[in-house]
């Protein structure tokens, strides 16, 4: 084995880069592209003396993956080089939008084009005009807002869902009601010992509420840290309508109807209470509102709750027995709590089930960030100044969700695209966004029609030539892939102690840049004054992704960094959550406030409520008779992230088709039959998809897979790869949310479902025709 000058070796005995078998072996972490999470995969790449990517492996080093790599990490060599990627960028006319009319340009001349309309538009209608829409990212969770504000100049940065119900609700329960980000459960992934280390104690019980991390590892969750603990001995409770791999081993399954997620809660909290199985010490000590949150939760006794959510109340109060006597006991809370108007609410009941019970921030419980271990999620925010800041949508109607994430409120985005009130945008840019192809915007046709006759001028970033670009952009930037460019990755966004890994170049295809390096070069021609102070990149990135505790250099000799420098438990009690450095939590009464001030101080009932769905059998029983069906959307798939991997043949043999999940006893009821082609309906759209039956679901309930669009179909308007005929999004409604604009009903809505009159089958050979050669 070859180690190169300078490329030390890691703790665990593999240097980053070396030689084996005539190929270059290089250690890194992946992130997005493909698709995934912020988990930060450990990977190794084998590149010939050509510069080609050969293959990918696991990366046995990595302290926390351990060589395991999901199937769109191992086919990210087909990705690479798929001949539909786009390498370079493009510009067109806008009359030409939504046609294949791109020609070529160079980066310089794309970054002035987008200087040059971002000051036209400044001088002409204000910088508020300027709104900047992103996907779930590439490079950073706080990378949307600090595009827009550090690099365009705008305060209008907007992720598209309705109530941005992906993960906001959750961390706005947690920023009201604790003082710190979401908190993770912990799996051990900052320690060097992992499982065996002596400051981590292995949890008793795994509750997975509304998440199954295995396919996905959402938000940086490592998933098959449960599998690894559950062989150890932790047990595995499943909150989830869905059967998936983590119900059929756990000991304990509430299958809920979906949306009646904070009902089960609040009789989960009485049953504990009730029978004093709470944590007395952690109680008196570091919880605020205890006794009025003890008289609420007497409103939901465990009879109600069990007739609301469909569940046996036996198994309801041994749920909750469990989960109290259970030391340590995390719970892992995924979409499903966010995805209602409810959310807030019932991501507080969970926040309090963690608290009462004496879980948070202590070993195999929930952990907590340090609060100086952050990600700067303002980088330009102060320097628009209050005017400007004061400009940003929704500011004065939803102070609790635009003050939170530095966004524009989303749903009043669209009101805004379509009325041109209270402003009117003018030039749009897509940060790594497909939102037409229903990954997250509810009602994405109103979306595409109010921007392309609304927006005057877009720019998009992206690997592919999406529906989206393609209606709405006049210039395309290429983004390259996690093999093509050195950046850093952080587990759950920067919010939780665990580790940040180094993403290290291994070849260069096209011309694509990463999104930190993307951002970097708009910001130095459009806002300079944020920029001027970096001397290259690579010092913006020291900066802005490894706040300035170690150089990109040292990170790359690691590749991953295990945060065991701000790693502790109780942090609560040694002053490290709190700017101060006081003891306690960081909210305004220093404690977790099971009654909240802040929620009570925004015009928001301080304490957790239950509230039926705004659609559902019980809210709408008339609508319910024409569609007696239960639709829940948005379950993660091995093969897919959102709508990226369609045009990798290898993924879409395993998922070619965009399924609905429905029981037997419906596929009877409505004369489906396994594999047809059905149409989904409700009030707001329809859709077609293909059926799978199967007991996964409850009776009643259906599940339909998002994010599908056909990129080896006619890409030009108006069929935009076919992206309206499998929209699921477009049957979720627009602004059912939540009074503080959180939370939208994307798993929990009313459909009916009925034979297709026709055969929609993907042609295999088609796919594999268009993308199955590798062009290098």
């Amino acid at each position: 084995m070859k180690i190169f000058k300078g490329q030390g070796t890691s703790d665990l005995g593999k240097p980053w880069r070396y030689e084996e078998d005539g190929l270059t072996v290089i250690r890194g972490c992946a992130w997005s592209p493909p698709g995934c999470h912020p988990t930060g995969c450990g990977i190794k790449t084998y590149v010939n003396d050509a510069g080609e990517l050969v293959k990918v492996e696991g990366d046995e080093n990595h302290p926390i993956t351990n060589g395991r790599l999901c199937v769109r990490c191992l086919t990210i060599p087909d990705y690479v080089y798929n001949p539909d990627r786009m390498r370079y960028p493009m510009k067109r006319a806008r009359e030409d939008r939504g046609k294949d009319k791109w020609e070529r340009i160079s980066w310089d001349e794309a970054f002035d084009l987008i200087a040059e309309k971002v000051a036209y538009y400044k001088e002409t209608y204000g910088a508020e005009s300027i709104l900047l829409m992103g996907g779930t990212g590439r490079e950073g969770g706080p990378m949307l807002p600090a595009y827009a504000h550090s690099a365009l100049g705008t305060p209008n940065a907007c992720y598209t869902q309705s109530g941005y119900s992906c993960y906001i609700p959750r961390v706005a329960g947690t920023t009201y009601v604790l003082g710190a980000t979401y908190p993770e459960m912990d799996y051990a992934g900052g320690l060097p010992g992992r499982y065996d280390d002596p400051a981590f104690t292995l949890p008793e019980l795994i509750v997975f509420w509304g998440k199954e991390p295995l396919p996905s590892n959402g938000d940086g969750l490592f998933g098959h840290a449960a599998i690894d603990m559950m062989r150890r001995g932790a047990k595995l409770m499943s909150i989830d309508p869905r059967v998936n791999w983590v119900a059929t081993r756990a000991d304990w399954h509430l299958r809920l109807r979906p949306g009646t997620d904070a009902a089960l809660g609040m009789a989960m909290l009485n049953v504990i209470i009730s029978e004093d199985l709470y944590d007395h010490d952690f109680v008196d000590k570091w919880c605020y509102g205890f006794d009025q949150l003890a008289e609420r939760v007497q409103d939901m006794p465990v009879e109600k709750a069990a007739g609301i959510c469909g569940i046996d109340a036996d198994l309801i109060r041994e749920a909750a027995r469990v989960y109290a006597t259970s030391k340590p006991a995390q719970i892992a809370w995924g979409l499903a709590i966010d995805q209602k108007s409810n959310g807030v609410q019932a991501g507080h009941c969970v926040l309090a089930l963690e608290a009462i019970t004496g879980n948070i921030d202590v070993p195999g419980g929930q952990l907590i960030g340090d609060v100086n271990d952050g990600l700067e999620l303002g980088f330009g925010w102060n320097n628009l100044g209050p005017e400007l800041q004061g400009k940003i949508m929704g500011i004065k109607e939803y102070p609790a969700y635009v003050g939170l994430v530095l966004n524009a409120q989303c749903d009043m985005v669209l009101d805004a695209l379509e009325t041109g009130e209270p402003y009117a945008f003018k030039m749009g840019g897509f940060e790594d966004t497909n939102f037409l192809a229903g990954t997250c915007a509810a009602q994405p046709k109103r979306w595409h029609d109010a921007m392309v006759k609304n927006l005057e001028w877009c720019f998009g970033i992206d690997v592919w030539m999406t529906p989206t670009i393609q209606a709405c952009c006049e210039l395309f930037l290429p983004l390259s892939t996690t093999v093509e460019h050195d950046t850093v990755v952080y587990t759950h966004y920067g919010a939780s102690p665990i580790m940040a890994g180094a993403v290290n170049k291994s070849i260069t295809v096209g011309e694509g840049k990463g999104d930190c390096e993307i951002m970097y070069e708009i910001g130095k021609r459009c806002m300079p004054e944020n920029y001027e102070r970096f001397e290259d990149y690579y010092d913006f990135l020291e900066y802005y992704r490894l706040n300035n505790k170690q150089t990109f250099a040292e990170l790359r000799e690691e590749v991953v960094h295990q945060k065991v420098e701000t790693l502790s438990y109780r942090k609560y009690e040694s002053g490290k959550l709190r700017l101060d450095g006081k003891p306690g939590f960081n909210t305004p009464t220093g404690r977790v406030e099971l009654y909240s001030t802040m929620f009570r101080q925004f015009g928001e009932d301080p304490l957790p409520y239950y509230e039926e769905p705004q659609l559902s059998p019980v809210s709408t029983p008339e609508l319910a008779e024409q569609f007696p069906l239960v639709l829940t959307t948005g379950a993660r798939t091995y093969c897919y992230f959102h709508s990226e991997g369609k045009q990798i043949p290898y993924l879409r043999e395993m998922n070619p088709d965009p399924l609905i999940e429905i029981n037997p006893d419906d596929a009877l009821r409505f004369g489906v039959a396994e594999g047809q082609w059905v149409e989904v309906e409700n009030p707001f759209g329809k859709c077609v998809l293909k059926a799978k039956v199967s007991q996964i679901v409850k009776p009643g309930v259906v599940h339909a897979q998002h994010g599908f669009w056909f990129p080896e179909k006619d890409g030009e308007e108006p069929s935009l790869y076919e992206v309206w005929r499998s929209n699921i999004n477009e049957l979720v409604p627009h602004k059912y949310i939540g009074k503080l604009g959180f939370g939208s009903p994307f798993k929990c809505l009313l459909c009916s479902v009925k034979p297709a009159e026709r055969n929609y089958d993907t042609d295999l050979q088609e796919v594999w025709d268009r993308f199955g050669k590798l062009v290098k």
